[in-house]
């Protein structure tokens, strides 16, 4: 996974803040979305891979999928949560 130290210092590429990582609720709900082929990115482009975990943003709007242990810090790739989130 990701450690304390390369966390510490990665942040948001478009806003410039802070990151976590998501919790395990969140990365089960993400990775169910990706194996139910309805979770998209920035881009419009159907999350094919599961997720090994994810970076969150500060405001909770959008995360940063880490994909074989690498963060993928590209904004086009980032998850907009709200398509979670708004599922039952």
């Amino acid at each position: 996974m990701i450690s304390k130290e390369l966390l510490d210092i990665l942040v948001c590429p478009e806003l410039r803040t802070p990151l976590s990582l998501v919790d395990e609720r969140l990365l089960a709900a993400l990775n169910q979305a990706v194996a139910e082929k309805r979770l998209k990115n920035r881009a419009g482009e159907t999350v094919e891979r599961p997720l090994d975990g994810g970076l969150l943003r500060g405001d909770g709007a959008v995360v940063y999928p880490v994909v074989d242990g690498i963060p993928i810090m590209l904004v086009d790739e980032a998850i907009p949560l709200e398509q979670v989130q708004a599922q039952p």
